[in-house]
């Protein structure tokens, strides 16, 4: 316990739990073009915060509840006349726009909003830390569990009905892996940048990957790398913690950018 009490050891632990659970639901995110999809679902959490607050709950439970329903939401509407892009970011601004509205009527509860937005680190308790963790676990525990499942519908769904796969089981099964990192990322990164640290680590994987294991276990390291790197550049340049993380994890992505461009025109003159 005493460990614990140090709070950057807390911070470094949070940001850990965060990275190594966003990273891999980040690949999936990412093959599927689910970008928007995880931002309008991280957007939802706000109201989460709202209503636990309101209802002396807890913020964790709140935001699981609400972003579930907004992923849930979404994937009842998509295909009944709207495209999906519209749909998207109609609910993604509008639950974002209701939440701010029904913080602002909670009286004689103080609350940091800014800290919600874009995470408070640095603030993480020992609770925090159990919490952040246990979903840590399950999330992966689920993608381990249902990876080939996974991977067989997101690649080829004529393929995983054949096989005797049910891409819209296995597309509930991402909306619950989803709902769950957002739910323990509000306190880290905060809503505003949750879908960042989904995508950023598993896009800046791309490159150095061949296989989709490969390209998971990558995210995973960048986005580990990200959370210690940029929790203790924040910690020297006196920046906000949230942001600068995924400010490292951007500078990685266009790094890994860079040198996946140049060796494929090295190959390609090499081939001729």
């Amino acid at each position: 316990m005493i460990l614990l009490d140090d709070f950057m050891v807390r911070a470094a632990l949070a940001g850990l739990g965060v990275a190594l659970a966003a990273a891999p639901l980040g690949c999936f995110v990412v093959w599927r073009r689910m970008a928007y999809f995880g931002d309008a679902t991280a957007h939802a959490a706000i109201l989460g915060v709202a209503l636990a607050l309101a209802f002396s709950t807890s913020i964790f439970i709140g935001a699981l509840a609400v972003s579930l329903a907004m992923a849930m939401t979404v994937s009842g509407l998509s295909g009944r006349g709207f495209a999906m892009d519209t749909l998207l970011g109609v609910l993604a601004h509008s639950a974002l726009a209701f939440g701010l509205v029904a913080v602002s009527f909670l009286s004689g509860v103080r609350i940091d909003l800014m800290a919600y937005l874009f995470g408070d680190i640095l603030a993480v308790s020992a609770g925090d830390l159990a919490v952040i963790w246990g979903g840590a676990v399950l999330v992966l525990g689920l993608l381990a569990w249902r990876w080939q499942a996974l991977l067989t519908a997101t690649l080829n769904p004529d393929l995983a009905y054949a096989g005797g796969i049910n891409p819209r089981r296995e597309q509930l099964v991402l909306t619950l892996a989803l709902a769950l990192v957002v739910a323990v990322a509000i306190k880290v990164v905060g809503v505003l940048l949750i879908a960042a640290m989904l995508i950023v680590p598993a896009a800046a994987a791309r490159p150095l990957s061949a296989t989709p294991e490969r390209m998971a276990a990558f995210a995973m390291l960048i986005g580990a790398i990200a959370a210690l790197g940029g929790l203790g550049a924040s910690f020297r340049l006196d920046t906000p913690t949230g942001p600068t993380i995924v400010c490292l994890a951007a500078l990685v992505f266009a790094v890994t950018s860079i040198g996946g461009s140049l060796a494929s025109r090295r190959s390609g003159r090499a081939a001729r």
